[in-house]
């Protein structure tokens, strides 16, 4: 079986192509750009990007199962016409020209931050309807993504819909944002915490859940990736405890937070980081859903996710072999 990928130099990329490659797959990868993430590995490559109907066309050839990683990610207010032209029109390119290439299985990575938190008291299921009039940019061209996407499902095309909440762990050449903020905790470069938290999932988990899901997920099917929701200090303090190293345990008030993002975003600037508090970032902190459901990937594809501090612990071991540490 020949598997393509999208963003196969991302974070959950990297580590797919390594569990696919040991279970004897084929492996194709769309590259726009860095491939650190797939050096010495053994993956066929085409050089293009979401846009390039060309390089699609090469990409999609041949292909039995497509896995559709890659988008823009964003955590500013200001970028709906860039993620929209990639994370809505790249998705509609790619799969427009997979279907006329004769691909039988779409493996679409959506957000958890596509579908509605609210009620925040009731656990969150994939049965939560699309946020397609999000504020956020980010979360509003996911949607509407996924939405056209549903559409596509034919008995020639299946397609699969996954869910990741806040991904950690190993194998992150990129240094994601969660990867940043882990860099930053252990370096003590952060200016403080926030309260509120995040559903965190370890890439691991996320990986062999899509490997599960090219061999047994249902078409037209949808499934939730989640892990453990813990707030932003006591993640720090379990990271403490973990590392034996301290961190910062200071605790920004919410309304000083909010005045201080522009002032925040500057501090990041000079210092060549990327902000990782910002107005939207603080919205997904203080008002996700505390109770997600992975109840069906359980059942469904045999998703386990393993403790969060098995993943901090590998993550920061990783990170430091990759000289990200100081």
């Amino acid at each position: 079986m020949k598997i393509g990928i999208t963003g196969a130099s991302g974070h959950v990329g990297a580590n797919l192509v390594r569990d696919l490659l040991k279970e004897g797959y084929e492996i194709r990868a769309l590259e726009h750009s860095d491939h650190t993430a797939l050096k010495g590995l053994t993956v066929e490559r085409v050089i293009g990007d979401l846009s390039d109907f060309d390089s699609l066309d090469t990409f999609c050839k041949e292909l039995d199962v497509l896995v559709h990683l890659a988008a823009r990610i964003s955590i500013r207010s200001n970028s709906f016409e860039r993620l929209y032209e990639v994370n809505v029109e790249g998705t509609k390119n790619l799969v427009r020209v997979a279907k006329k290439a004769g691909v039988k299985r779409y493996i679409h990575f959506s957000s958890i931050h596509a579908l509605d938190h609210h009620p925040l008291s009731e656990p969150m299921d994939e049965l939560r309807p699309l946020m397609l009039d999000a504020v956020m940019p980010y979360e509003r061209t996911k949607a509407i993504a996924e939405a056209w996407v549903r559409t596509q499902q034919t008995q020639n095309f299946d397609v699969i819909i996954l869910y990741p909440s806040a991904i950690l762990g190993p194998n992150d050449f990129k240094g994601s944002l969660v990867g940043q903020f882990i860099i930053r905790l252990y370096n003590r470069t952060l200016p403080g915490l926030v309260r509120g938290g995040y559903d965190w999932v370890d890439v691991r988990d996320v990986s062999a859940a899509t490997v599960q899901a090219i061999k047994t997920g249902k078409g037209g099917d949808r499934y939730i990736l989640s892990g453990t929701w813990m707030s932003v200090s006591d993640f720090a303090r379990l990271f403490s405890d973990m590392t034996g190293r301290k961190t910062v345990r200071r605790i920004i008030p919410l309304w000083l937070t909010r005045v201080g993002v522009p002032f925040i975003f500057l501090w990041a600037v000079l210092r060549n980081e990327h902000p990782l508090y910002t107005f939207k970032s603080l919205k997904i902190l203080q008002h996700g859903n505390r109770r997600i459901s992975c109840a069906k990937a359980k059942k469904e594809l045999g998703y386990h996710p393993r403790p969060l501090d098995e993943t901090i612990r590998d993550t920061v071991e990783w990170f430091k072999a990759n000289g990200d540490l100081t």
